[in-house]
């Protein structure tokens, strides 16, 4: 017997019926519709290409009013008419045995989205018509002279569809692109790498990324061993993502309410009001950011410090977390807003712009400027030491060059760094200008970021690493 298949609108209006006939004072139903194409080179070669489609659906469920009301959310892939049922009478049963939730809200109301009847958006492998014939001749180039590069690029369209039982119809697509390339040496001694974030892969142009790979290829035909230490260190805006994403994703209000991060005051409280950086330095969301667009909504499927499963729909709106170099802003639910005394909820948002006021330039109008220090393009394998400081430990990768006189003239070692991301905005020697970023340690899942490249006077490189 051939299982029944679902558009996206019905199996959440299915979803939310059964969820009343199972006994559910409420229910928000998402379905993510998924279609992605890859491609991935190796050796010069291109290796594999192809496309996926995949579908999750969450279902909350609550039972009860006001402050008693309980939540039980359960996620599936690939539902069908049987296993939907199974998922919501789930869900519902999780609410029924479940202790009243102390973020309980009323769900969100609202209007339906004008293009909510539409079928799920799709991309293909025809998205890389511009990009994979430059693509080729960047490895054919690089065989002829003697290097090697590797890479994936990915792109993929997500489609959410938000349905409640307090009358919320809401659809969204959103596509998210990236590249990440490697360039190494013909005998493998070095390397470098370069990466971008793209909503359509229209402006990413696969010979600018060979040039810049060559480029730091080339500088490394010198070594120099380097001693550990606090150097002057230029970060392009890819390596400045690496730390802004964990700062971002550090905003939360109600760990910071509990004395459990770097924004939580010693004497009790959080730090919002306070100065982190005598620089004119903003950090900013908005669902609307030209390049980085992303849902305009809150979408929750589960609930933590800053996020209420309760908050689905919530209308999200441009947001200061940083302003004039001032915490402004820790991201809230309605329930910790009230926690903390915010005077309305601000829900996370998928994307951030970091800034510095009339900061203009370059990374290499950083270099240029810079007597003697290092150029650090990358970091890896970011880990957490101390979240009272956020204090931050990890590798060097592909590419430490050392800058003489305003010039790069050769790759170093590798470094193990410790460094507060939230201390360096406090010691900012010189920006550029913010540009779209993408992070090589978070960039695979967190991609809609603009940084720009910082000099840090003092850049704490704590011990030579081994990693090559």
């Amino acid at each position: 017997m051939t299982a029944i298949q679902f558009t996206p609108q019905d199996t959440v209006e299915r979803g939310l019926a059964l969820a009343k006939a199972e006994g559910a004072d409420g229910c928000v139903v998402l379905v993510a519709e998924t279609s992605s194409a890859n491609l991935r080179w190796a050796n010069n070669t291109l290796t594999t290409n192809g496309a996926m489609r995949g579908s999750h659906v969450t279902v909350i469920a609550t039972v009860g009013a006001g402050e008693g009301t309980a939540t039980g959310v359960i996620s599936r892939s690939a539902v069908t008419d049987d296993s939907l049922r199974e998922q919501v009478s789930a869900a519902v049963a999780t609410a029924k045995a479940a202790a009243p939730a102390d973020d309980a809200r009323p769900l969100i109301d609202g209007t339906t989205s004008a293009d909510w009847d539409e079928e799920a958006a799709e991309t293909s492998v025809t998205v890389y018509e511009k990009f994979a014939p430059a693509l080729g001749e960047t490895l054919q180039r690089a065989t002829s002279e003697g290097r090697w590069l590797y890479g994936f690029a990915d792109h993929e369209v997500v489609t959410l569809y938000v349905g409640s039982s307090a009358g919320l119809r809401l659809r969204q697509a959103l596509p998210r692109g990236f590249v990440t390339m490697t360039g190494k040496s013909g005998d493998l001694s070095q390397s470098a790498w370069a990466g971008a974030a793209t909503r359509d892969f229209t402006d990413i142009d696969a010979h600018a990324f060979d040039a810049e790979l060559t480029r730091r290829l080339g500088w490394a035909a010198r070594t120099v061993s380097v001693d550990p230490g606090r150097h002057a260190t230029v970060l392009p805006p890819t390596a400045v993502a690496d730390l802004t994403t964990y700062l971002f994703w550090q905003l939360d209000g109600r760990e910071a309410f509990e004395g459990r991060n770097v924004f939580a005051k010693p004497s009790g409280g959080t730090r919002i009001g306070e100065t982190l950086s005598s620089k004119p330095v903003q950090l900013r969301s908005d669902p609307a950011l030209p390049g980085l667009e992303t849902f305009p909504f809150a979408v929750a499927r589960s609930s933590g410090g800053s996020s209420s499963v309760f908050d689905n729909g919530l209308t999200l709106s441009a947001t200061d977390w940083i302003r004039d170099g001032k915490l402004e802003t820790l991201m809230t639910s309605r329930h910790t807003a009230d926690l903390i005394g915010a005077s309305a909820a601000a829900p996370a948002i998928d994307n951030y712009a970091l800034s510095v006021d009339g900061a203009t330039g370059t990374t290499d109008d950083l270099v240029a400027g810079l007597e003697n220090g290092l150029l650090l393009t990358c970091l890896w394998y970011i880990r957490m030491v101390d979240p009272q400081t956020s204090l931050l430990t990890g590798l060097t990768r592909d590419g430490v060059y050392l800058v003489e006189n305003g010039e790069v003239t050769g790759a170093v070692n590798n470094f193990r760094f410790n460094e507060s991301p939230v201390d360096l905005l406090g010691r900012i020697g010189a920006a550029g200008a913010t540009v779209p970023s993408f992070s090589r340690e978070w960039g695979d899942d967190f991609s809609r970021t603009a940084t720009p490249p910082l000099l840090i006077p003092d850049f704490n490189m704590s011990s030579v690493s081994q990693a090559s």
